[in-house]
């Protein structure tokens, strides 16, 4: 999405509140465009809570160089451009802070501050969401993460925002030439991370679950429920790619390594757990939220959150996350 080529009524009243110095009206123009930027954010970080808080900063920041905006662009390429920078601020401290680089070159390597994205925080207006079902699915937040923090941002501010290559370089004080030549290595990187799918994130993709995804959601609750193996991994891809974040010790490549994996753990091998589920969605993908209850309990109580990538009726990828104490993903604690 591209932003109108003149400047509208909120630029105009933007600047009136920064010349008298007005922090209600300022908070209210900024305000509107919490959602897309958290979305952004996250594209950046992989991660929902570190989102939450570079929103909160780039309007901190907005507001102490508010005197800075001065008309030139719109009022969100201004906010974007800030939110950009305060994440590539994050990602160097991050980088510095981890025990091994951050940038990793195996791409089956698993990210551990790695979070699924609420349905429920995306933008709603479709006109604004800027948030393609591609360019939200987990399998893209990953992709991206492998590239360097510089050109992350070239190609979300490229090829998924449509910025032209003048207005990304002088988002990230890069030369034309620059910005170019970051986003032909980036796209070269997100071809080898996502092989096989389609590379245009503008284009429109629906944002609804199939029947196919539906139907699969609904087997593998029923599954869970009643402690089916044998049911559950008939819904597998031989090739599934499973993984629960955040322990990197998770991750297979085949659907019988998962359920070795499972049994070995101890998931299902009792044949008595009593799980409840429910059906949900996070990164416009479906999901189940998984719920416990031990045997001297009275309540299902929130364990894990499973997202499902399905493939012509087969749960291709299963990424499991730890649900407890994660109020932002709008599921109950209790059942």
């Amino acid at each position: 999405m591209t932003d109108a080529g003149l400047l509208g009524t909120d630029e105009a009243t933007f600047l009136a509140a920064v010349r008298a110095g007005d922090p209600a009206q300022f908070a209210l123009l900024t305000e509107r465009h919490r959602r897309e930027l958290q979305v952004h954010c996250y594209r950046m970080l992989a991660n929902y809570e570190d989102a939450q808080d570079l929103t909160q900063e780039t309007f901190l920041r907005a507001w102490n160089k508010r005197e800075s905006f001065q008309g030139r662009a719109t009022l969100r390429t201004w906010l974007y451009r800030i939110a950009t920078n305060a994440c590539l601020d994050f990602l160097e401290k991050r980088k510095d802070r981890a025990p091994v680089p951050f940038e990793l070159p195996d791409p089956g390597s698993e990210l551990p501050h790695l979070q699924p994205y609420p349905d429920q925080m995306l933008p709603v207006d479709p006109q604004e969401s800027v948030v393609a079902r591609e360019t939200i699915e987990l399998a893209f937040i990953v992709a991206v993460q492998h590239l360097p923090p510089r050109q992350r941002a070239v190609l979300i501010l490229r090829d998924v925002l449509g910025w032209p290559a003048s207005r990304t370089a002088d988002a990230l004080e890069l030369t034309v030439a620059s910005v170019t030549s970051a986003l032909q290595r980036a796209r070269a990187t997100m071809r080898d991370q996502l092989p096989g799918r389609r590379l245009d994130w503008r284009s429109p993709a629906t944002h609804e679950l199939s029947n196919d995804e539906r139907g699969v959601v609904r087997s593998y609750m029923d599954a869970h429920e009643r402690n089916d193996l044998a049911g559950l991994t008939s819904l597998l891809r031989d090739d599934l790619r499973f993984a629960m974040v955040p322990d990197p010790g998770t991750v297979t490549t085949t659907a019988k390594d998962a359920v070795d994996g499972w049994l070995s753990g101890g998931l299902f091998r009792r044949g008595h757990d009593d799980w409840r589920c429910i059906a949900t969605t996070v990164n416009r993908m479906p999901a189940a939220g998984l719920y416990l209850r031990a045997p001297d309990d009275d309540q299902y109580r929130l364990l894990n959150i499973a997202v499902l990538h399905v493939v012509d009726g087969k749960v291709a990828e299963l990424t499991g996350f730890e649900a407890t104490d994660k109020p932002w993903l709008g599921l109950p604690a209790t059942l």
